[in-house]
């Protein structure tokens, strides 16, 4: 197998598989699961970095002011996506999270438009319309708006867009966002410090080191994203980006035991109609543009 497809494919599986996980953690309250996250995740970013000696870019960053504005904007963006995950896991919504990341490529399409003044192919409008038309059709049958997918898709999508147009890697990225969050999650993690059995130190070891594992279980993938993305096509990497929700959402419904069925099929169906038509006009774009490449 090619290495690239390997590492993205491992980490889209990891994606996917996160809800076993943050259930193991559903007695502790999201946002100190959230403040968890951020604190370990820097813990090992930090470790990398020394193990790699890799601290030149640190200096010159935090010199300049707009690329620091970015990435306080890309860490709210993050943690706002990650407080939202982690709180439908733990309260039974992880079909719905997974709809979330199903949605999230169409949400680039609307973001490229808007912000980057791209011009989206018939076929994008047609997959973006397609899906549009099931949420709308999921509102209408629950009552309100499926606004955890929403939310996860919004903030995933808007993270991307700025990590997309900002000068550091991922590594470097979310070492950075990390830094910027870490100040806040310091002072809530001192607060909260023995505070009840759920908190952290838990007089339970195996929430204790569950709380510790978020750390690497977030920089892991990530790292093994951004190799596959260096070595493969962004048609490809397209493509296995569907491994991640397709894991969620059967979890959700096999394993959970979520309710899932009738009108909310019909939802999910159109939206996966939409896929199929965004990634089928991606594949047969980068089928033309690859003997131009040659």
């Amino acid at each position: 197998m090619h290495p690239g497809i390997l590492y993205a494919a491992s980490a889209y599986v990891l994606w996917g598989l996160f809800p076993l996980y943050f259930s193991h953690l559903s007695a502790v309250p999201a946002t100190e699961v959230l403040v968890h996250r951020v604190v370990w995740s820097l813990v090992f970013v930090i470790a990398v970095l020394a193990w790699r000696r890799q601290w030149a870019w640190l200096a010159p960053t935090l010199r300049q002011p707009k690329v620091l504005g970015a990435f306080v904007a890309s860490a709210l963006l993050l943690s706002c996506n990650w407080l939202t995950y982690i709180w439908s896991v733990n309260h039974g919504h992880v079909v719905d999270a997974s709809l979330g990341y199903f949605i999230t490529p169409l949400v680039n399409v609307l973001l490229g438009y808007t912000v980057l003044h791209e011009r989206p192919r018939r076929l994008q409008w047609a997959a973006l319309a397609l899906a549009m038309l099931g949420v709308l059709w999921l509102t209408v049958a629950a009552g309100q708006l499926p606004w955890i997918a929403l939310v996860l898709a919004a903030s995933f999508g808007g993270y991307g867009l700025l990590r997309k147009i900002a000068p550091l890697g991922a590594l470097e990225g979310l070492s950075l966002e990390t830094m910027l969050l870490a100040l806040p999650a310091l002072v809530a993690l001192a607060l909260w410090w023995g505070r009840g059995p759920a908190s952290f130190p838990s007089p339970d070891l195996a929430t204790n080191l569950w709380l510790i594992g978020v750390g690497p279980l977030t920089a892991v993938p990530l790292l093994l994203f951004a190799a596959g993305a260096r070595r493969i096509s962004m048609t490809t990497l397209g493509l296995l980006q569907y491994i991640g929700p397709s894991i969620q959402f059967a979890l959700g419904v096999w394993l959970f035991n979520e309710p899932f069925g009738g009108q909310r099929l019909v939802g999910f169906g159109m939206i996966w109609a939409a896929l199929l038509v965004y990634s089928a006009d991606g594949w047969r774009m980068s089928r033309r543009t690859a003997p131009v490449a040659a």
